[in-house]
């Protein structure tokens, strides 16, 4: 894959049109909210080294050769233009204790990151939730698809940091953890 400039209005892939026998988002919201999943944060930086971030369930392994994830960010979020701009980002997991920067990050909070202790990390620039994420991902973008009003952003690993913790949860409409982590790490 070689890298795609992130362009809402010109998708890399042509954007499907709206399905005739689409159910109401109320009812896909509802079926999503019972599939729980991991908290994430994806940040980047800006061409001005100015920070963006945003709390992030759409999360996916995609391959492991070469090492790519997906997220899926809207089409209007501040955080994609800056990734777009820039190129990379990560992928901030956030630990059962890290709640509070889960919804920071999916406020319209202005200083997010006044809010968080975060570097930024070496290969992409991105900011690092040092004291809030047990894993972290540093991804350079290979490429986007507009599906309705999100991006679907792939990017290739280019370095990993993790530390054994309980990861946070959401499912229900609601932060959660597990009540029994396993023992296996």
């Amino acid at each position: 894959m070689v890298d795609v400039p992130i362009q809402p209005s010109a998708p890399t892939v042509r954007s499907l049109p709206p399905h005739p026998a689409a159910v109401a988002v109320d009812d896909y919201r509802s079926l999503m909210s019972a599939f729980p999943t991991g908290v994430a944060v994806i940040t980047t930086v800006d061409d001005e080294g100015k920070p963006h971030g945003l709390t992030c369930t759409s999360l996916s392994s995609v391959t492991l050769a070469p090492p790519t994830l997906l997220v899926c960010l809207h089409q209007h979020s501040g955080t994609l233009g800056a990734l777009g701009a820039r190129g990379g980002f990560a992928v901030n997991l956030l630990h059962a204790r890290a709640r509070h920067v889960a919804e920071i990050f999916s406020s319209g909070v202005d200083d997010r990151f006044g809010k968080v202790a975060w570097c930024a990390a070496p290969r992409t620039g991105a900011p690092k939730l040092v004291t809030d994420a047990f894993a972290i991902a540093e991804c350079t973008v290979t490429g986007t698809h507009m599906v309705g009003d999100h991006a679907v952003v792939l990017g290739v690993v280019v370095g990993v940091a993790h530390v054994a913790d309980v990861p946070l949860l959401y499912g229900m409409r609601r932060f959660d953890s597990w009540s029994h982590p396993s023992s296996h790490g």
